[in-house]
Order: structure tokens, then C-alpha cells, then sequence
């Protein structure tokens, strides 16, 4: 039995550390950049083939990522921006240049859709809804009427790991979500929150 190339299991073991650390696509060596190129243009261009999905230059997007756009859901990835894996991506969605989606992250458009302006950072586990349930006692929550009022996270906004958003969020320009933070109310541009629900800690210099 002839052993595996050594050379093609060290390639099978760089996608899986690109699948999770995207950031690395951009930094490779020339002896990799051909084959990692060859790899992601063909996936792109499949996604393309399956889903209403529009990407721009120069990104990566995992194979291990989902993305779920069917038409009226469109998603749009602008340039250099990146998707890592296990991430759940329904649209609408529009996604600008520069942005870093982290792995296991969920963004549902809802209706009316999710904007991440260019240069958001979303960090590993955050959840975005832009949708939310009604609660009245009458009937089961899963009867109730659907409302989607639309998220849009401004940009250079950083989200830290497991942070939520709910439904009709606004993040102003330049925001920090603490680690952990639960989003209930809109974000000034500049400022920095943590807690659940989020509260004002400071503005960013």
C-alpha cells in the first residue's frame, strides 16, 4: 500500500487551519498561494453556482462555513473580507469590504436583513438575529406573528466572542461589544459596552 504524499496531508491539515484562522489566507507563502487560490476560487465560484450569493475579490470563505441564500435573500461579500468555519449565514445580508466573520457565528437576515458595514469584526460565536417571535400568552410562541426589523453594525465595529444582537439593532461607527455582552438597545458610535443587557462603559479614543 503506498503511503499518503507527505506533501498533500500537509495541504489537507493548512485548509483546516485556514478553515478556522482565515486571517492566514492573506499571509501565505508563494509555495501555497497557488493552490489555496486554485482551492477557494473553485468553492466561490460553486457557491455562486448554488445560492444567491454575490462575493467580491479577494475573499476567503470556508467550505465548512453554511450559507443559505435563496432568491429575495441575497447575500453580498465585498472585498478581502473573510467567512471562517462553522459559521451559519442566512441572508439578506450585506457584507462590506474588510470585514472578519470568526468561526460558529449566526447571522439570520430575517425579512429585512443584516448590513455590516466595512472593517466589522465579528468574533467567534456571536449570534445576530433580525428577527424576533411575539409572546403573547393566546397562543404557543411558535404561532405567534414574526416581526424583522433589520440589524446594521456600523463600520470598524468590534464584536467580541459570544456576543448577541437582537432584532433592530443599531451599532454606530468605531463600537466595541464586550465578550459576553447581550445587545438590547442601539450603540453610539465610539462607545464601548459590555454586560447583559450591554451598558455604556466609555467612549473609544
Amino acid at each position: 500500500m503506498t503511503e499518503p504524499d507527505p506533501l498533500l496531508k500537509y495541504r489537507e491539515q493548512h485548509k483546516h487551519r485556514l478553515n478556522y484562522m482565515p486571517w492566514l489566507y492573506w499571509s501565505l507563502k508563494p509555495k501555497n498561494r497557488g493552490w489555496a487560490e486554485a482551492w477557494q476560487k473553485e468553492y466561490q465560484d460553486y457557491l455562486m453556482a448554488m445560492e444567491t450569493v454575490e462575493i467580491g475579490r479577494n475573499c476567503f470563505i470556508s467550505p465548512l462555513a453554511h450559507i443559505f441564500a435563496e432568491p429575495g435573500r441575497k447575500i453580498t461579500i465585498g472585498d478581502n473580507s473573510f467567512i471562517a468555519a462553522d459559521c451559519t449565514l442566512h441572508g439578506p445580508l450585506e457584507i462590506g469590504s474588510e470585514v472578519a466573520i470568526n468561526h460558529h457565528c449566526i447571522l439570520d437576515g430575517g425579512r429585512a436583513g443584516i448590513k455590516l458595514h466595512d472593517q466589522a469584526r465579528i468574533a467567534a460565536y456571536c449570534h445576530l438575529y433580525a428577527f424576533d417571535h411575539g409572546m403573547d400568552l393566546a397562543q404557543p410562541v411558535y404561532q405567534q406573528p414574526v416581526r424583522s426589523r433589520g440589524i446594521e453594525i456600523g463600520r470598524d465595529v468590534w464584536l467580541g466572542a459570544h456576543v448577541g444582537v437582537k432584532d433592530g439593532i443599531q451599532i454606530g461607527a468605531h463600537a466595541v461589544v464586550g465578550m459576553n455582552s447581550m445587545v438590547t438597545k442601539n450603540v453610539e458610535a465610539r462607545a464601548v459596552v459590555v454586560g447583559n443587557p450591554a451598558g455604556f462603559i466609555r467612549y473609544r479614543d
